[in-house]
């Protein structure tokens, strides 16, 4: 593992650039367009203890993002929400498979990820007019030199509707909404916490979209090697590149946090080096907590980081 020292992390603050229109940029990107309201359409999956809806929240430019809502069947009044945003690659999935928080007696809202869904579970919401769902790896350059074109400006807006859309469903408490994932889900929540001011709580497991200029130099494998292939072949755009990146930095955006949050780093993760982790968690601007997988790789916490949550989350919403 060729990154920094659980003692150098803790010491490492690094001063990222913050574009001086950051706030500008994304006024003006969540307030664009008059989206449709979300639709829920039940689906039977044969389970008794919990009701599953197939949604589709309007995203980024009033686009089509799908998902799942699980409401456990045996609570009664306005329920804490979970907001859980995926890995990269992974989709949706089976509306079966994700089941822990409706079990622990939360709404479960989980988004798909647009043009992606080749990894572990699919998904089924297009990149409208670019990429099909499915699409194959290189998402991290899809508009990389334009803040405005950037894939992660379209994600992180579709993270935001599906916020927006739990605080406003019928069985839902708006003021006990909690944001979560793993790697670009951790990046995503983030985001999302930064973004929307509805947001209660955080939960971002070994966080992707963190600190580029490092990520991209230090990640001994992932997503992040593809801004260093870009590069390698237009050795004339760092430049530009960066800051694009800059706009979606989880770690710059996280400043503008201010819900409670409990993060995961996993100290040998070698797909987001814990460093990069380290300097979103140093920068969050609300009460922080996080937990450290000192032998762990990118899998992290996993089910242990799950009670984990599930203790804390409960500490803060009183359920």
């Amino acid at each position: 593992m060729n990154d920094l020292t659980l003692d150098e992390c803790w010491a490492y603050r690094p001063e990222l650039a913050v574009p001086e229109d950051l706030d500008a940029f994304w006024e003006r990107t969540l307030r664009a367009g008059e989206p449709a309201a979300p639709t829920y359409e039940p689906v039977d999956t044969g389970l008794t203890q919990i009701r599953t809806y197939a949604v589709t929240v309007p995203g980024h430019g009033g686009e089509p993002v799908h998902g799942w809502l699980h409401l456990p069947t045996n609570t009664v009044g306005p329920l804490p929400c979970v907001v859980e945003y995926l890995g990269y690659g992974r989709g949706r999935g089976l509306p079966h498979e994700k089941l822990f928080w409706a079990s622990a007696g939360f709404a479960h809202l989980i988004m798909d990820t647009r043009g992606q869904g080749w990894s572990t579970a699919p998904g089924s919401t297009a990149d409208p007019g670019r990429y099909p769902a499915g699409t194959v790896p290189g998402f991290l350059t899809r508009g990389v030199t334009d803040p405005d074109d950037f894939y992660y400006r379209r994600l992180i807006t579709d993270a935001v509707r599906f916020a927006q859309a739990a605080q406003e469903h019928p069985a839902v408490d708006p003021a006990r909404i909690a944001v979560t994932g793993i790697s670009q889900g951790g990046g995503l929540s983030l985001a999302v916490a930064a973004l929307f001011p509805g947001v209660a709580a955080a939960m971002p497991d070994v966080p992707f979209l963190c600190d580029f200029p490092r990520a991209v130099r230090v990640a001994a494998q992932g997503p992040y090697g593809e801004v260093a292939e870009y590069l390698a072949l237009y050795r004339d755009r760092s430049s530009q590149v960066f800051r694009t990146l800059s706009y979606v930095d989880a770690a710059v955006l996280a400043s503008n946090a201010t819900a409670p949050a409990l993060f995961s780093i996993a100290m040998m993760d070698r797909t987001c080096p814990p460093s990069t982790c380290f300097a979103a968690y140093h920068r969050y601007g609300g009460d922080k907590e996080v937990r450290v997988y000192e032998f762990n790789d990118h899998e992290g916490g996993e089910a242990h980081q799950q009670i984990e949550q599930l203790a804390w989350l409960r500490g803060l919403f009183g359920r």
